[in-house]
């Protein structure tokens, strides 16, 4: 080979026997280890730290940090430290938890064991040991260590049967051929003294590609025959009825076609996070804001002599001297450690936490488990579980999702005459099987053609439970079956049809492609003729055949569509002895092609298959599953639209959509299909776009019509090639839209399409074949179905469902309940800091903003760590605003959460300004209770600045605990025991560690400061009367707005609780008004007396309503 030709294509010696002349350099090849981990023991530590230091709150917090270490700041580095430190171990354990595993799993696989021919000898060694050129022997049921040509099998013909449901998930056997040359060398002694090369194309991820040629030397005489597809073998697949083969290794490793699908998919990121981003960016304002007024103010108040050079404090030297710029640059520096804390660290890491543990939920509820197949659901990403709650377009599969994938033979056209299948037999249409007619004793030229083909014209297997004996046997049983045979196809298409034969001798194969619609075979028939019988869509069949009754089959595949069958075409041809001869030729020289084998091929086999004559065509039925028309309307009362997008025949998608309740009887129905130019196409799109315009004016207000558009795919190019804005404007005004005749990436396109428009709706996709797969991975959420096309769209989805109807309980339930909870744990994260670090913000007003921290670095530390950290991870777990049946028997619900409702800017303001009130209260009612000539303690003694901070930050602790009990509504004892042990640890703790000297603590301001505090009554009724002051308007504004303005949450718990719930009480929210229901008027309450609230509980669930009953 020359140079060019070396860089695309590798050399592989069998039996890695060298060319022993000649200045041969040996190529490099990967051995056959496989790595699916991450990291190594050495490189962990530096990548792992490199990955997490990626995320900017890591990286801002690493800065603040290391400015606490290099300036003197006001709080101590371990304040920074410490919880950054938290939240990089517990993330660097989790990462490193499951890359031990990926470790774990790798050596499992290449530690197997394997035997390889070598010196004339088999011998066992580890799979990761295997060589390009090494002759490996795999026995039945074993799976294929690397890559393998095959050589030869325990079968004279050399052929063996494999399985690949681990690569693609089909089932079914395909069958594997090897070149005459090495099919005889069925030993190892004639294995040992083969010589031949394999040259093929460097590795490529494409399953279903593989050109080369292999040169056999006999007798001195090179021998060359192609290599493809159906001569590798794919590492991962599995043998099957077959006793053993060997193969040679041309891929191994990392360079194995299974390695290489190994691909990282593109990182989606929810709503929720994006939201969290921003909302993140605006409290990095905030906080620059304040490190920067409090600066100027320093400065602005040191203006006067007294206050910068106080008496007491005289500056050194070196700090009159000092540069100005520096020392403001360092005032800014220390100002922003100060308020650091602002931006919530531990946020993330209980988001994380929050989405890997919630993801169980999905896997755990047996509503979405499916009996009869034992799957249940599963969750390849809990990064988009709150995305399942703001899907506004669901773009669906239809055959395998909507339907259950099962064919059934119905009906058959042959030479323009239509007969149904009544008992097993054909019967013409418009007789019974009982006619005299009904049942045709003999068969007519057409029929036995047709019959034939469709018995020869596929890729079935047959399993043999007992292979002795059957080899010979001829398949003259009824309808070709036996009790020890089972079929296996690579489409349930074909195995609906099959009828067995083997009096025919089979040439050549011409394998099916998406491009031609079509498969063919070439036969040698009993009497010695060849004739070519193919098969495929009736638009890649018809417009080749020159014969045959083509209206009338044009007809019955028309009026078989529209029953919502799936259609095939038949057709056949005969070939003279000089035609087969330059077919043989030129298939032959197309497929030892090492360069652009595949468009060879394509030309030879246009060039094969022409001058067809019709023989007729099948309807096969695909029955809908299950619950399908519930589902879909439940989607479509949420508010959601759904989108079909099929690769079937206009008629049949559109039956199929009637049927399942896609499109509505009463439904204005839009097309836009054949178009053959971009004109045509435009027109018709304004066409589609006046008449929706002109039915709204003659429309009575509450009436409205509905629409929906079917598209079909070579339309679709021309409509999105030019007129996209025209499309998009008719398919937003249609409430449901069907596009059939999609190829796999139109699919994605359309997808893609939606994503990008002015509105960025949230889109989901759905199917369940490899065709899907683009669809699947280009939406917000991919969801995967198990059916019967395999498991590569369930590998590539984000989550996986065993029915289509498991999806609305998968949205309307869980995604409802992930988004509520996530949307108020990031609010709250918010909340809590803003309530947190702005009384830090006030105190420096009162101390010269001199940096005098407020509270003692132990608080700064423990307050997101471990005193309000566990309460707001259990509600974000737990939590439920309505019961899951409610939910799912009213899927309106579901639009109250749409759009992000609740991260919207507006939402966002209100928490942040509720933090910034609480925080006014808890620092000025601390300051104005604990005013500066107010005697606190029983012997006359005042308190100090610590006394002081540790009431606003004990204050706060009860209040942000208590604001989150207020929003919860679903209790559980969970839930009580973190919300009560959280204030509980805090006074255990502020006790022991205040009450103690620490001999290990440097310094120890916080001693007996908090004993102090509360053996103060007046500490108590201010703790109490500041509590109650935050948390009392709040309460006001719930009842107002529950009673005033309930949104459709509220009314469902309402009605939910008046059709006979149990009640129990529970101190949820403590109220001091009543609400006069019969006049709806706020009345004062005669006397101050604590109203609680209750809880109703129904079957598990829970939910507030605020009842009053007055105290007189």
């Amino acid at each position: 080979l020359d140079c060019s030709v070396l860089s695309d294509t590798r050399t592989v010696y069998i039996a890695n026997r060298f060319p022993q002349h000649g200045h041969y350099i040996p190529q490099r090849f990967a051995d056959n280890r496989i790595i699916s981990s991450k990291y190594t023991i050495w490189n962990f530590v530096p990548k792992n730290l490199f990955e997490q230091f990626r995320r900017i709150a890591n990286f801002y917090f690493l800065i603040i940090f290391l400015v606490q270490l290099m300036i003197d700041t006001p709080t101590s580095p371990v304040t920074s430290g410490l919880p950054l430190f938290f939240v990089i171990t517990v993330t660097a354990i989790k990462q490193g938890y499951e890359d031990w595993l990926r470790h774990k799993a790798d050596n499992e696989v290449n530690g197997a064991p394997v035997f390889v021919v070598r010196s004339g000898s088999l011998v066992q060694t580890r799979s990761k040991n295997i060589r390009v050129g090494d002759i490996v022997r795999v026995a039945k049921d074993e799976t294929f260590p690397a890559d393998l040509v095959l050589l030869s099998s325990d079968r004279a013909e050399g052929t063996c049967h494999i399985t690949t449901a681990s690569l693609d998930g089909e089932t079914n056997l395909k069958t594997h051929y090897a070149v005459p040359e090495t099919a005889v060398c069925q030993s190892v002694s004639r294995l040992e003294a083969l010589q031949a090369v394999v040259e093929c194309q460097q590795p490529e991820a494409d399953l279903y590609r593989f050109v080369g040629r292999i040169t056999v030397t006999q007798q001195g005489e090179e021998i060359v025959r192609p290599l493809g597809p159906e001569n590798l073998l794919l590492r991962g697949a599995r043998l099957k009825n077959t006793k053993e083969i060997f193969g040679v290794a041309v891929y191994t490793g990392m360079e194995s076609k299974m390695a290489l699908n190994y691909k990282c998919k593109s990182q989606k990121r929810s709503a929720v996070e994006k939201s969290m981003n921003t909302f993140l960016i605006i409290y990095l304002g905030i906080l620059l804001f304040e490190a920067i007024l409090s600066t100027i103010l320093k400065y602005a108040w040191q203006a006067e002599q007294k206050w910068d050079e106080p008496f007491y404090n005289q500056k050194t030297e070196q700090e009159k001297n000092s540069s100005k710029i520096l020392k403001f640059i360092s005032d800014f520096l220390a100002f922003l450690v100060l308020y650091n804390f602002i931006i919530p660290i531990s946020l993330y890491v209980t988001v994380e936490m929050q989405k890997f543990l919630g993801s169980f939920f999905i896997g755990w509820d047996l509503d979405l488990y499916h009996e009869e197949t034992d799957q249940k659901a599963q969750v390849n990403t809990s990064d988009l579980n709150e995305e399942l709650g703001q899907v506004e377009y669901v773009f669906t599969d239809k055959t395998g999702t909507l339907t259950e994938n099962e064919m059934q033979f119905r009906e058959c056209s042959i030479n323009g005459i239509k007969y149904q299948e009544i008992n097993g037999k054909l019967v013409p249409e418009g007789m019974t099987e009982d006619s005299p007619d009904g049942s045709v004793s003999h068969v007519n030229r057409e029929e036995s053609l047709f019959l034939k083909a469709v018995s020869l014209c596929h890729t079935v297997q047959i399993s043999y439970d007992q292979t002795d004996g059957f080899g010979d046997m001829p398949f003259s049983h009824a309808n070709g079956f036996s009790p020890q045979m089972e079929y296996y196809a690579s489409s349930p298409d074909e195995k609906a049809l099959v009828e067995a034969t083997k009096r025919y001798k089979l040439l050549h194969v011409l394998e099916f492609d998406a491009n031609r619609r079509r498969m063919s075979v070439i036969l040698q028939t009993p009497s010695g003729e060849t004739v070519l019988f193919t098969k495929g869509a009736e638009s890649a069949i018809l417009p080749y055949a020159k014969s045959g009754e083509i209206d009338k089959t044009r007809l019955h595949v028309d009026e078989f569509a529209l029953k919502g069958l799936r259609t095939l075409v038949v057709a056949w041809r005969r070939f003279s002895v000089d035609e087969y001869r330059e077919v043989d030729r030129r298939l032959h020289e197309a497929r030892t092609a090492l360069q652009q084998r595949e468009e060879r091929l394509a030309e030879v086999f246009s060039f094969i298959e022409r001058d067809l004559e019709l023989l007729g065509a099948t309807g096969v039925e695909d029955k809908l599953q299950e619950k399908v028309q519930e589902t879909i309307e439940a989607l479509r009362l949420a508010g959601i639209k759904v989108w079909v997008l099929t690769g079937d025949k206009h008629e049949t998608a559109v039956s199929v959509s009637l049927s399942c309740g896609h499109f509505h009887r009463t439904m204005n129905i839009l097309e836009l299909v054949q178009q053959k130019s971009d004109n045509e196409c435009a027109e018709q799109l304004r066409r589609l776009a006046r008449r929706y315009k002109n039915t709204l004016p003659h429309l009575p207000p509450d009436h409205v019509i509905q629409h929906g558009l079917v598209v079909d795919g070579a339309s679709l190019s021309l409509a999105l090639r030019e007129h996209e804005k025209l499309f998009m404007e008719v398919c937003k005004n249609c409430s449901a839209v069907l596009c059939c005749r999609m190829a796999p990436l139109q699919k994605a396109k359309v997808v893609r399409l939606l994503k990008t428009s002015l509105e960025k709706p949230i889109t989901l996709a759905i199917g369940d074949g490899a065709n899907d797969v683009s669809m699947i991975q280009e939406a917000h959420v991919g969801i995967g179905i198990m059916g019967k096309e395999g498991r590569q769209a369930v590998r590539n989805s984000d989550y996986a469902i065993a029915r289509f109807k498991f999806l609305s309980k998968l949205l309307l339930v869980h995604g409802h309940f992930y988004y509520i909870r996530i949307a108020t744990l990031v609010q709250y994260f918010f909340y809590k800091n803003v309530c947190f670090i702005t009384p830090q913000f006030l105190y420096q007003f009162f101390c010269l903003f001199s940096q005098q921290t407020l509270y003692d670095s132990v608080y700064l530390t423990l307050y997101n760590i471990c005193f309000t950290s566990l309460p707001i991870l259990v509600y974000s777990l737990f939590e439920q605003l309505v019961h899951p049946h409610v939910l799912q028997s009213k899927p309106a619900l579901y639009r109250d959460i749409s759009k992000n409702s609740m991260l919207s800017f507006k939402t966002f303001l209100y928490w942040t300004l509720l933090g910034f009130c609480h925080a006014f209260v808890f620092f000025f009612g601390s300051y104005i209770l604990m005013g500066e000539d107010t005697s606190l303690m029983g012997n006359g003694q005042m308190f100090g600045n610590w006394t002081f901070g540790t009431l606003v930050f004990t204050v706060m602790v009860i209040t942000v605990t208590l604001k989150l009990a207020l929003e919860t509504h679903f209790w559980t004892w969970i839930n009580h025991f973190v919300t009560w042990g959280s204030i509980a640890f805090y006074f255990v703790f502020s006790l022991f560690y205040g009450g103690i000297i620490w001999p290990f603590l440097h310094t120890q301001d916080m001693y007996f400061v908090f004993v102090q505090l509360l053996s103060s009554g007046s500490a108590w009724f201010a703790i109490i009367i500041i509590v109650i002051g935050c948390l009392f308007p709040d309460v006001i504004k719930k009842v107002f707005y529950r009673h005033l303005q309930p949104t459709n949450t509220q009314k469902s718990q309402q009605n939910n609780l008046s059709q006979g719930s149990k009640l129990f009480p529970a101190s949820e929210e403590v109220l001091f008004f009543m609400l006069d229901r019969s006049n709806r008027k706020m009345r004062p309450i005669s006397v101050c007396l604590l109203i609680t609230c209750y809880h109703f509980t129904v079957e598990g669930g829970a939910w507030p309503l605020l009842t009053f009953t007055p105290f007189a």
